[in-house]
């Protein structure tokens, strides 16, 4: 059994880590490559929105953030200190795309 991934795999996961990562190229130069392997349409817009999603989600969660610790900066010493206790996540690990596609 190989453990190569086909090259239609490839370029799919490619396209997502382009637009995921805000590479400047946006992974525009695997659309021919994955149309040349016959992968439909829909197909790739379901990838795109999903790399979409999780790079919105994760700018939203920086920004948070840092909109915590900029507050913290202008907030009474006594408060500074509680502010900075980290506090886990409750949450899932990932939410649905607008659409309702799953990331996970």
């Amino acid at each position: 059994m190989s453990s190569e991934l086909h090259p239609s795999i490839v370029a799919l996961v490619s396209l997502a880590a382009n637009i995921a990562a805000n590479h400047p190229k946006q992974g525009l130069c695997q659309i021919e490559r994955l149309k040349g392997y016959g992968v439909s349409r829909a197909q790739i817009d379901t990838v795109v929105e999903i790399a979409r999603h999780i790079r919105d989600e994760a700018a939203q969660q920086l920004d948070a953030k840092f909109d915590e610790a900029y507050a913290a900066q202008f907030a009474p010493k006594a408060t500074a200190k509680l502010a900075s206790i980290a506090v886990a996540d409750a949450g899932a690990c990932c939410t649905p795309t607008p659409s309702g596609k799953s990331c996970c």
